[in-house]
Protein backbone atom coordinates (compact mmCIF):
# COMPACT_ATOMS: atom_id res chain seq x y z
CA UNK A 1 0.00 0.00 0.00
CA UNK A 2 1.07 3.33 -0.68
CA UNK A 3 0.37 6.95 0.56
CA UNK A 4 0.37 9.67 -2.14
CA UNK A 5 1.25 13.61 -0.77
CA UNK A 6 -0.88 15.75 -2.04
CA UNK A 7 -0.25 18.75 0.03
CA UNK A 8 3.29 18.56 2.04
CA UNK A 9 2.41 21.26 4.42
CA UNK A 10 5.38 23.68 5.73
CA UNK A 11 7.05 21.05 7.24
CA UNK A 12 5.94 17.39 7.39
CA UNK A 13 8.99 14.65 7.71
CA UNK A 14 8.94 11.10 8.18
CA UNK A 15 10.24 10.60 12.09
CA UNK A 16 11.06 7.55 14.53
CA UNK A 17 12.72 7.82 17.96
CA UNK A 18 16.19 8.76 16.22
CA UNK A 19 19.62 7.39 16.03
CA UNK A 20 21.25 6.36 19.45
CA UNK A 21 24.41 6.33 19.98
CA UNK A 22 26.10 7.75 17.18
CA UNK A 23 26.71 11.83 19.15
CA UNK A 24 30.45 10.42 19.42
CA UNK A 25 30.40 10.54 15.01
CA UNK A 26 28.74 14.09 15.00
CA UNK A 27 25.42 12.24 14.37
CA UNK A 28 22.02 13.95 15.50
CA UNK A 29 19.90 11.45 17.33
CA UNK A 30 17.27 13.62 15.60
CA UNK A 31 13.82 11.36 15.87
CA UNK A 32 10.43 12.81 16.67
CA UNK A 33 10.54 15.75 18.80
CA UNK A 34 7.28 14.97 21.32
CA UNK A 35 8.57 11.20 21.70
CA UNK A 36 5.50 10.24 23.90
CA UNK A 37 2.88 11.52 21.07
CA UNK A 38 5.06 9.37 18.22
CA UNK A 39 4.81 5.93 20.75
CA UNK A 40 1.34 5.91 21.53
CA UNK A 41 0.30 6.82 18.23
CA UNK A 42 2.55 3.59 16.97
CA UNK A 43 1.26 1.64 19.58
CA UNK A 44 -2.69 2.64 18.57
CA UNK A 45 -2.27 1.10 15.64
CA UNK A 46 -0.39 -1.88 16.57
CA UNK A 47 3.25 -0.53 15.44
CA UNK A 48 6.49 -0.96 16.97
CA UNK A 49 6.92 1.94 19.06
CA UNK A 50 10.08 2.71 16.63
CA UNK A 51 8.09 2.42 13.33
CA UNK A 52 8.53 5.33 11.44
CA UNK A 53 5.30 8.16 11.13
CA UNK A 54 4.87 11.25 10.17
CA UNK A 55 5.96 14.70 12.26
CA UNK A 56 4.17 17.78 11.23
CA UNK A 57 4.77 21.08 12.33
CA UNK A 58 2.00 23.96 12.72
CA UNK A 59 -0.28 22.64 9.92
CA UNK A 60 -0.30 19.11 7.94
CA UNK A 61 -0.02 17.71 4.50
CA UNK A 62 -3.10 15.90 2.70
CA UNK A 63 -2.20 12.71 2.10
CA UNK A 64 -4.15 9.64 -1.10
CA UNK A 65 -4.12 6.63 0.37
CA UNK A 66 -4.27 3.85 -2.56
CA UNK A 67 -5.11 0.76 -0.37
CA UNK A 68 -7.20 0.04 3.17
CA UNK A 69 -4.99 1.49 6.53
CA UNK A 70 -5.68 2.07 10.05
CA UNK A 71 -4.32 5.02 11.17
CA UNK A 72 -4.35 7.16 14.34
CA UNK A 73 -3.01 10.99 14.95
CA UNK A 74 -1.39 12.04 18.42
CA UNK A 75 0.31 15.18 19.74
CA UNK A 76 -1.23 19.12 18.74
CA UNK A 77 -5.03 18.73 17.18
CA UNK A 78 -5.08 19.68 13.55
CA UNK A 79 -8.39 19.78 12.76
CA UNK A 80 -8.01 16.56 10.58
CA UNK A 81 -10.61 15.41 8.65
CA UNK A 82 -10.95 12.22 6.40
CA UNK A 83 -12.78 12.85 3.50
CA UNK A 84 -14.49 15.87 4.75
CA UNK A 85 -15.13 14.04 7.99
CA UNK A 86 -13.35 15.21 11.56
CA UNK A 87 -11.46 12.77 13.04
CA UNK A 88 -10.28 13.60 16.83
CA UNK A 89 -6.33 12.14 17.76
CA UNK A 90 -5.44 9.67 20.20
CA UNK A 91 -7.40 7.05 18.41
CA UNK A 92 -6.88 5.17 15.72
CA UNK A 93 -9.53 4.78 12.70
CA UNK A 94 -9.71 3.09 9.55
CA UNK A 95 -9.23 4.89 5.93
CA UNK A 96 -10.60 3.57 2.87
CA UNK A 97 -8.74 2.80 -0.46
CA UNK A 98 -9.25 6.59 -2.13
CA UNK A 99 -9.92 8.23 0.78
CA UNK A 100 -7.46 11.01 1.82
CA UNK A 101 -6.83 12.84 5.19
CA UNK A 102 -6.10 16.38 5.47
CA UNK A 103 -4.73 17.98 8.69
CA UNK A 104 -5.11 22.06 9.10
CA UNK A 105 -3.93 24.69 10.83
CA UNK A 106 -3.04 23.65 14.15
CA UNK A 107 -5.79 24.38 17.08
CA UNK A 108 -3.32 23.37 19.90
CA UNK A 109 0.05 22.12 20.50
CA UNK A 110 2.51 22.77 17.55
CA UNK A 111 3.38 19.36 16.63
CA UNK A 112 1.07 16.18 15.01
CA UNK A 113 1.84 12.89 14.40
CA UNK A 114 0.28 10.42 11.77
CA UNK A 115 0.94 6.57 12.31
CA UNK A 116 -0.56 4.23 9.99
CA UNK A 117 -0.36 0.33 10.22
CA UNK A 118 2.47 -1.36 9.52
CA UNK A 119 5.02 1.67 9.41
CA UNK A 120 6.40 4.06 7.11
CA UNK A 121 8.71 2.26 4.71
CA UNK A 122 12.07 4.53 3.77
CA UNK A 123 15.80 3.10 3.93
CA UNK A 124 17.08 3.06 6.70
CA UNK A 125 20.53 5.73 7.59
CA UNK A 126 22.75 4.97 10.10
CA UNK A 127 20.44 2.69 12.03
CA UNK A 128 16.69 4.62 11.60
CA UNK A 129 14.43 6.08 9.01
CA UNK A 130 14.04 9.59 10.71
CA UNK A 131 15.22 13.29 8.81
CA UNK A 132 17.98 14.90 9.62
CA UNK A 133 17.35 18.28 7.58
CA UNK A 134 20.36 19.94 9.20
CA UNK A 135 22.63 17.32 7.36
CA UNK A 136 19.79 16.17 4.52
CA UNK A 137 19.88 12.20 5.15
CA UNK A 138 17.16 9.94 6.13
CA UNK A 139 13.51 10.04 5.41
CA UNK A 140 12.03 11.06 1.88
CA UNK A 141 15.86 12.42 0.66
CA UNK A 142 16.42 14.24 4.13
CA UNK A 143 13.73 17.09 3.13
CA UNK A 144 10.22 17.93 4.31
CA UNK A 145 7.72 16.19 2.19
CA UNK A 146 6.47 17.93 -0.82
CA UNK A 147 3.25 17.41 -3.03
CA UNK A 148 3.94 14.90 -5.43
CA UNK A 149 6.38 12.41 -2.84
CA UNK A 150 5.05 9.03 -2.38
CA UNK A 151 5.50 7.21 0.83
CA UNK A 152 5.01 3.04 0.87
CA UNK A 153 3.86 1.61 4.34
CA UNK A 154 4.65 -1.94 4.91
CA UNK A 155 2.22 -4.67 4.83
CA UNK A 156 0.66 -5.69 7.82
CA UNK A 157 -2.55 -7.39 8.76
CA UNK A 158 -4.32 -4.32 10.02
CA UNK A 159 -5.01 -4.63 13.74
CA UNK A 160 -8.29 -4.75 15.46
CA UNK A 161 -9.13 -0.69 15.92
CA UNK A 162 -7.79 0.69 19.14
CA UNK A 163 -9.82 2.28 21.84
CA UNK A 164 -9.67 5.73 22.32
CA UNK A 165 -6.80 6.99 24.82
CA UNK A 166 -8.02 7.85 28.00
CA UNK A 167 -7.69 11.18 29.36
CA UNK A 168 -5.33 10.71 32.21
CA UNK A 169 -2.78 9.46 29.62
CA UNK A 170 -2.81 11.96 26.83
CA UNK A 171 -0.05 14.10 27.14
CA UNK A 172 -0.07 17.50 28.53
CA UNK A 173 1.31 20.91 26.97
CA UNK A 174 1.80 22.36 29.74
CA UNK A 175 4.03 26.72 30.11
CA UNK A 176 5.92 25.31 33.21
CA UNK A 177 9.20 23.03 32.33
CA UNK A 178 11.51 21.33 35.18
CA UNK A 179 15.39 22.13 34.93
CA UNK A 180 17.93 20.21 36.58
CA UNK A 181 20.41 22.96 37.33
CA UNK A 182 23.69 22.95 35.00
CA UNK A 183 26.94 23.38 36.14
CA UNK A 184 27.50 27.02 34.90
CA UNK A 185 24.23 27.87 36.35
CA UNK A 186 25.90 29.39 39.81
CA UNK A 187 27.73 31.47 37.40
CA UNK A 188 24.59 33.59 36.76
CA UNK A 189 24.56 37.65 38.52
CA UNK A 190 21.55 37.64 40.57
CA UNK A 191 18.87 39.67 38.78
CA UNK A 192 19.37 37.20 35.33
CA UNK A 193 18.90 34.04 38.31
CA UNK A 194 15.82 35.49 38.94
CA UNK A 195 14.39 35.81 35.47
CA UNK A 196 15.38 32.48 34.49
CA UNK A 197 13.03 31.10 37.58
CA UNK A 198 10.72 34.25 37.35
CA UNK A 199 9.17 36.12 34.46
CA UNK A 200 7.85 33.18 31.62
CA UNK A 201 10.54 33.25 28.76
CA UNK A 202 9.04 32.99 24.87
CA UNK A 203 9.87 31.44 22.11
CA UNK A 204 11.37 32.92 19.74
CA UNK A 205 9.80 33.34 15.94
CA UNK A 206 14.03 32.07 15.25
CA UNK A 207 13.42 28.06 16.60
CA UNK A 208 13.36 24.99 15.05
CA UNK A 209 13.55 21.07 15.55
CA UNK A 210 17.66 21.85 16.46
CA UNK A 211 17.31 24.54 19.35
CA UNK A 212 14.49 27.24 20.71
CA UNK A 213 15.79 30.50 21.45
CA UNK A 214 14.00 31.63 24.32
CA UNK A 215 13.66 35.51 24.45
CA UNK A 216 12.23 38.33 27.20
CA UNK A 217 14.92 38.37 29.30
CA UNK A 218 18.54 38.99 28.57
CA UNK A 219 20.82 36.84 31.13
CA UNK A 220 24.05 37.46 32.52
CA UNK A 221 26.94 36.05 33.62
CA UNK A 222 28.93 37.57 36.97
CA UNK A 223 31.92 37.05 34.69
CA UNK A 224 32.97 36.03 31.69
CA UNK A 225 34.51 32.32 30.95
CA UNK A 226 36.32 30.15 28.38
CA UNK A 227 34.88 27.08 28.05
CA UNK A 228 36.08 23.86 25.78
CA UNK A 229 33.62 22.38 23.89
CA UNK A 230 31.58 19.12 25.60
CA UNK A 231 29.07 16.56 24.96
CA UNK A 232 24.97 18.11 24.75
CA UNK A 233 22.13 16.07 24.34
CA UNK A 234 18.43 17.22 23.96
CA UNK A 235 17.21 19.70 26.39
CA UNK A 236 20.54 21.14 27.27
CA UNK A 237 20.21 24.90 28.13
CA UNK A 238 22.63 27.07 26.81
CA UNK A 239 23.66 30.80 27.61
CA UNK A 240 25.24 32.11 24.36
CA UNK A 241 27.14 35.81 24.17
CA UNK A 242 23.43 37.37 23.42
CA UNK A 243 21.93 36.99 26.75
CA UNK A 244 19.04 35.06 25.42
CA UNK A 245 18.87 30.74 26.33
CA UNK A 246 18.67 28.37 23.50
CA UNK A 247 17.36 25.48 24.00
CA UNK A 248 18.08 22.23 22.44
CA UNK A 249 16.21 20.20 21.09
CA UNK A 250 15.82 16.64 18.63
CA UNK A 251 18.38 17.88 15.72
CA UNK A 252 20.91 19.25 18.11
CA UNK A 253 24.76 19.22 17.27
CA UNK A 254 26.75 16.99 19.08
CA UNK A 255 29.23 19.30 21.12
CA UNK A 256 28.88 22.75 22.16
CA UNK A 257 31.47 25.39 24.17
CA UNK A 258 28.58 27.93 25.56
CA UNK A 259 28.02 27.82 29.17
CA UNK A 260 25.08 25.69 30.00
CA UNK A 261 22.59 26.32 32.63
CA UNK A 262 20.33 23.37 33.23
CA UNK A 263 18.86 20.22 31.25
CA UNK A 264 15.09 19.93 30.88
CA UNK A 265 13.78 17.00 32.96
CA UNK A 266 13.30 14.31 29.61
CA UNK A 267 9.33 14.03 31.18
CA UNK A 268 8.91 18.04 29.73
CA UNK A 269 10.74 17.76 26.17
CA UNK A 270 7.27 16.39 24.56
CA UNK A 271 5.50 19.53 26.13
CA UNK A 272 8.56 21.64 24.99
CA UNK A 273 8.22 20.58 21.38
CA UNK A 274 4.38 21.37 21.78
CA UNK A 275 5.18 25.39 22.26
CA UNK A 276 4.45 27.43 19.37
CA UNK A 277 6.67 30.68 18.39
CA UNK A 278 5.48 33.40 20.55
CA UNK A 279 4.30 30.64 23.66
CA UNK A 280 5.35 31.22 26.76
CA UNK A 281 8.05 28.88 28.88
CA UNK A 282 8.55 28.96 32.86
CA UNK A 283 10.89 26.90 34.13
CA UNK A 284 11.04 25.22 37.63
CA UNK A 285 13.94 23.60 39.52
CA UNK A 286 14.24 19.88 39.89
CA UNK A 287 16.21 17.89 41.01
CA UNK A 288 18.26 14.87 39.47
CA UNK A 289 16.57 12.59 41.74
CA UNK A 290 13.05 13.68 41.18
CA UNK A 291 13.44 14.36 37.44
CA UNK A 292 14.62 10.50 37.35
CA UNK A 293 11.16 9.38 39.47
CA UNK A 294 9.00 11.54 36.86
CA UNK A 295 11.10 9.14 34.50
CA UNK A 296 10.20 6.14 35.84
CA UNK A 297 6.80 6.79 36.59
CA UNK A 298 5.90 8.04 33.09
CA UNK A 299 7.30 4.75 31.29
CA UNK A 300 5.42 2.62 33.46
CA UNK A 301 2.42 4.05 32.61
CA UNK A 302 3.26 3.79 28.98
CA UNK A 303 3.99 0.01 29.73
CA UNK A 304 0.50 -0.14 30.90
CA UNK A 305 -0.59 1.19 27.89
CA UNK A 306 1.06 -1.01 25.70
CA UNK A 307 -0.32 -3.92 27.79
CA UNK A 308 -4.03 -2.61 27.52
CA UNK A 309 -3.52 -2.30 23.55
CA UNK A 310 -2.09 -5.81 23.17
CA UNK A 311 -5.89 -7.08 23.95
CA UNK A 312 -8.33 -6.90 20.77
CA UNK A 313 -10.94 -3.89 21.07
Amino acid sequence: MSVRVVLGGPSTTVQDLGRRGLQHDGVPEGGAMDTVAARIANLLVGNEENAALLESTLAGPALLFSGAAVVALGGGDFGAMLDGEPVAPWHAFPVRPGATLALGNARSGCRAYIAIAGGIDVPVVLGSRSTCTPARFGGVEGRPLRAGDTLRVNETELPHLRRALATSLRPVHATTVRLIAGEHQPLLDEPSRAALFGDALRVSSRSDRMGYRLSGATLRLREPVELLSAGVTSGTLQLPPGGEPILLMADHQTTGGYPVLGHVASVDLGAVAQRRPGDPIRFAEISLDEAQRLYLERERSLDALRRALSFPA
